[in-house]
């Protein structure tokens, strides 16, 4: 997932003919092609990826009314890891090698198919059955792997091919390992789940060493942006399906308006946040790809889990769940603090924003934390606190400006 050196941004790019949909040789896309920007096949796929990512939120947000705040939050994090791997596999791929034929399209069905199985899984998963989990997972790979070996039967030079061949053979080998994870003890799982998501992440690392693949930092910084605005999308959902119960049940009061509207009010500061500034830029000027790509995780996954948490909170506030007063509290908090420590890693420090905006996210995380505290008072006013302190954040930065510091001569 490493950039290779640019063409002159000069140079006109071909676009694949769109007359010649059966069949075409499987070849890397340009990485300075003009206009690239997401398929309505990648939207396609994404939204069948919202299912996963709703089911996911869903079911930690029972999780967390039930007052099972460990268990669901661990159970939450293997399922989402593996929404979010099999998502990211198919971005950074589709990226280089999108040729949109015929066999491509039905390799990419394949997949859906696999999410949608997993997405069907992911209720049994929090009660630590992940059969179904596993044969979705199963299936996603089985398309991947096809367009692997049919990338690698396309390459013209023979380090493409090791690279390509490399995949597959990683991606299978790791199928096989998460199939035999379903016959361990149970005391030994999660120490085996811990080995297999090494072995998934050291896949790309592995496979890239003999051609690194000549991804689009355009494209994959929009649809990694794409992404955050489904999860961010999810958090709405989750809360505004709470909010409706609640009325539903005649149970809306001052409380649940000020967890909506606090609620509404830390998402749009969470994407505007995001979108602040483009990862474009540096990404095509940094080797960085494997940090920023592998770190979203922490984004994603915390953003998905807003949701949970504003929920949550909403079932306190409305006398529905079990979850404790702090528990409540950071059912929100905790999840912010890890969006914006993660934002200060992956957009703020690789653009040399400068000491004082880069410090200025962590600072607003430990505020967020510190307002967890409020929740002994009431869930609302946690909630509140948080998006007053990312509304003054955006105001600090925006203040401050947006653009980079001079990057240092001689620095990648």
């Amino acid at each position: 997932m490493t950039l290779p050196e640019l063409t002159d941004p000069d140079t006109p790019t071909p676009h694949p003919a769109r007359g010649q949909r059966w069949l075409r040789p499987m070849r890397p896309r340009l990485t300075d092609e003009r206009h690239r920007v997401a398929t309505p096949l990648e939207l396609l796929f994404d939204l069948c990826f919202v299912v996963a990512v709703a089911q996911a939120s869903t079911k930690l947000h029972h999780a967390l009314s039930e007052g099972h705040l460990a268990t669901g939050s661990v159970a939450y994090l293997a399922v989402f890891f593996s929404v979010w791997w099999a998502w990211m596999n198919f971005t950074w791929f589709a990226s280089a090698y999108d040729v949109d034929d015929v066999p491509y399209r039905v390799a990419t069905f394949v997949q859906i198919v696999g999410v949608l199985i997993l997405a069907a899984g992911v209720p049994r998963a929090f009660d630590h059955d992940f059969a179904v989990v596993t044969l979705g997972y199963a299936v996603m790979r089985c398309g991947l792997v096809a367009q692997w070996l049919r990338a690698a039967r396309g390459s013209t030079e023979p380090p493409a091919r090791r690279t390509a061949h490399g995949y597959a053979l990683g991606i299978a080998v790791c199928m096989i390992g998460w199939g035999a994870l379903l016959l361990v003890p149970g005391h030994w799982r999660a120490a085996g789940f811990a080995v297999m998501v090494v072995a998934e992440l050291a896949v790309p690392i592995i496979a890239e060493r003999p051609r690194r693949t000549a991804w689009h930092a355009h494209h994959i910084a929009e649809r990694y942006g794409l992404f955050t605005i489904i999860v961010l999308g999810e958090s709405i959902l989750s809360a505004t399906i709470a909010v409706q119960s609640a009325f539903d049940e005649h149970r809306a009061g001052g409380a649940l308006f000020a967890v909506a509207a606090g609620g509404l009010l830390i998402v749009f500061a969470l994407w505007w946040l995001y979108f602040a500034r483009s990862a474009h830029g540096f990404l095509v000027s940094n080797r960085v790809s494997f940090v920023w790509g592998y770190g979203h995780f922490f984004v994603f996954a915390a953003a998905a889990a807003l949701g949970a948490g504003l929920a949550a909170n909403t079932d306190r506030v409305t006398h529905h769940g079990e979850l404790g007063a702090y528990a409540a509290g950071a059912a929100v908090t905790v999840p912010v603090a890890v969006y914006l420590l993660a934002l200060t890693v992956l957009q703020l420090r690789p653009q040399h924003a400068g000491p004082v905006r880069t410090g200025l996210a962590p600072a607003a995380a430990v505020a967020v934390l510190a307002t967890t505290g409020f929740a002994a008072v009431s869930a609302a006013l946690t909630v509140l606190a948080t998006g007053a302190v990312l509304a003054v954040l955006i105001a600090a930065t925006e203040a401050l400006g947006w653009d980079p510091a001079p990057r240092p001569a001689g620095k990648a």
